[in-house]
């Protein structure tokens, strides 16, 4: 079954001793007022990785894969992968290839640039997610040495050093980075038409799925310098299918209070609940689902059902 809401909400990822999302010199990323934040892409990466590992039956697309030399594929590699020679017919190429990169379920979500061999398409993909901003009042980063267990030889093969490698992580002490985000079916309904009625849009199948990931691909993906990287909070707000309401980013509209109650971090929704407070009429579900081991949401607008961040919450059978 197709789905046809749109959709606003945000998610939440706390960082506690860790590194969520660092930057090319292996600092968490900073604004230039020293905010830290993560890109979308981070955000991202964790759901179609929770993808590839949870639903082994979909094809997610834009995701690293090796050849047997152990280095990546090119894009042009990638489609043939997943699905053969490109056809030969110039006149419908477009056509044919548009409907197989809409087979993929990251691409159905969250669109894709294809610039492949004689071909460029690009999908507007339903699912838009803002950068994640640090909602903390702190942003403290702390750096540590770590040594390897290899010695670091110099020039001279008669000269041994007589330390090992010592190298340098940084990580976040304590963040929340809170990723607004949107979707919106209509945005491929241009490529479909390209694609032929074969073509598919997202599913009421494809949302679960995804609410699934983004409430717990974060955690799910535990890396060594991601240790301590979870996620917190998703917030979702569906509007009736019909409904025209626009709404801005969730961004500025959640904030943290300085003190913790019983070591939780407390999330005050009062913008958010003002904010929405006249549209009752606009709004078919409003969903929280919060870790209720690390946190405390308080001034919820009224009529938002919540429930616990992790399992499947009767979503999928």
């Amino acid at each position: 079954m197709d789905f046809n809401n749109r959709v606003f909400g945000c998610a939440i990822v706390k960082a506690i001793n860790s590194n969520y999302n660092a930057d090319f010199s292996g600092q968490p990323r900073t604004l230039p007022d020293g905010t830290v934040y993560a890109t979308d892409k981070a955000f991202k990466y964790t759901v179609k990785n929770f993808f590839k590992a949870a639903y082994p039956n979909e094809t997610i697309f834009y995701f690293k894969s090796l050849n047997a030399n152990m280095n990546p594929i090119s894009l042009d590699e990638t489609y043939i992968k997943h699905f053969g020679d490109y056809p030969t017919d110039k006149k419908t190429i477009k056509h044919t290839v548009a409907g197989k990169l809409l087979s993929c379920l990251d691409i159905r979500l969250f669109g894709a640039t294809f610039a492949g061999k004689n071909i460029n398409i690009s999908i507007h993909g339903p699912l838009q997610i803002n950068h994640g901003v640090n909602i903390w009042h702190e942003n403290n980063i702390f750096s540590e040495q770590i040594t390897s267990p290899f010695s670091n030889k110099s020039n001279d093969p008669e000269a041994e050093r007589g330390m090992t490698t010592i190298g340098r992580q940084s990580k976040l002490q304590e963040g929340h980075y809170l990723h607004h985000f949107s979707v919106n079916p209509a945005n491929l309904s241009e490529i479909k038409v390209l694609a032929g009625e074969a073509a598919s849009g997202i599913s009421t199948n494809d949302v679960v799925k995804l609410k699934v990931a983004m409430r717990q691909g974060a955690t799910f993906y535990d890396s060594a310098a991601k240790a301590g990287t979870d996620n917190e909070i998703l917030f979702w707000v569906q509007l009736n299918e019909n409904s025209k309401l626009i709404l801005p980013a969730f961004t500025d509209l959640v904030r943290t209070l300085p003190e913790k109650r019983d070591g939780k971090t407390i999330f005050d929704f009062e913008r958010v609940n003002q904010l929405l407070s006249g549209y009752d009429s606009e709004i078919e579900t409003m969903e929280l689902f919060i870790n209720e081991h690390s946190a405390i949401a308080i001034n919820l607008p009224g009529g938002c059902n919540t429930y616990p961040l992790f399992g499947n919450n009767r979503e999928e059978s």
